[in-house]
């Protein structure tokens, strides 16, 4: 008896967990009976279905990232960009989703890609590598989620958003640039140095002229005071002269012994009858 007890339990088990299902907050359940939908079910909860009848497919109503990959674009310019891009979308109508694409995330995955990627070549070859780089970002982000928004409808799914992670320059491409960059940053420095060098020779050749012109001034009031120096010194001689003719000629000759005999190895030969040693001989007159 307790194995037969033990017996039907199990098989109330196995009988239960056939009838009963549940949906969890993320999802939405599609009901099939024989292959075909029965009911949608967006309620979380426990639910009911016939055993051997109805088969229940689950998905995943939360927004869903589809990263594509790195791909290679031509723009205006006839330039390659490698453009890395993701977009962000969610099941908006389970029924349609599962008819278009048998609720395949990878099937719809790819196809999303295609969608994207056409409408980036389509953006990238109206615009130069400046419009995408920077200015036409936002706008070619906009025109590619409108685009795509018609061509998904079919599949039941709605876009949330479609972003540009990053553009990058093909390596000839960068080269190519970084060369033109360096050639621009050359003649703006040679330009800036021709410019330097012509205002340090006009700084140069000003300071010139002004320093003749302080060194003429100079000399012409040294020369001037100097001369007044001299008149007043001949003024004042004169009238030393004048006041006392035989000291003044007296205080001369001093003044010419202490020069002439100021080092003590100084040797002169002269006649000693000769006026310069008027003062030492008295008989000089």
């Amino acid at each position: 008896m307790q194995k037969i007890g033990l017996a039907l339990i199990a098989v109330l088990f196995l009988v239960l967990s056939s009838v009963v299902y549940t949906v969890n907050e993320t999802q939405t359940a599609i009901k099939l009976r024989l292959g075909e939908i029965v009911s949608v079910e967006k309620v979380p909860g426990l639910k009911f279905k016939m055993p051997f009848v109805n088969n229940i497919v689950k998905f995943d109503h939360r927004i869903q990232t589809l990263d594509a990959p790195s791909e290679r674009f031509l723009t205006g310019e006839k330039k390659n960009v490698i453009v890395d891009s993701y977009v962000k979308w969610r099941i908006e109508d389970a029924e349609q989703f599962y008819k278009s694409t048998g609720g395949n995330i990878a099937r719809t995955n790819n196809r999303l890609a295609q969608i994207i990627k056409t409408g980036l070549k389509s953006e990238f070859s109206k615009r130069t590598i400046a419009d995408v780089v920077s200015g036409e970002r936002s706008e070619i982000m906009a025109n590619i989620a409108r685009l795509a928004k018609k061509d998904i409808a079919q599949f039941g799914i709605k876009i949330i958003d479609v972003r540009i992670k990053r553009i990058d320059l093909s390596q000839e491409v960068s080269n190519s640039v970084y060369r033109r960059m360096q050639a621009e940053r050359q003649r703006v420095a040679k330009e800036f140095r021709s410019k330097g060098a012509e205002k340090a020779e006009i700084i140069k050749a000003a300071a010139d002229k002004e320093r003749t012109i302080i060194l003429a001034n100079a000399y012409r009031d040294s020369e001037k005071i100097r001369g007044e120096g001299d008149a007043v010194s001949a003024n004042n001689y004169a009238k030393a002269y004048s006041k006392n003719s035989d000291f003044y000629v007296f205080y001369r000759s001093l003044e010419s012994y202490k020069k002439s005999f100021s080092n003590q190895n100084n040797i002169l030969v002269l006649n000693p009858n000769t006026e310069f040693f008027r003062y030492f001989n008295p008989q000089i007159k």
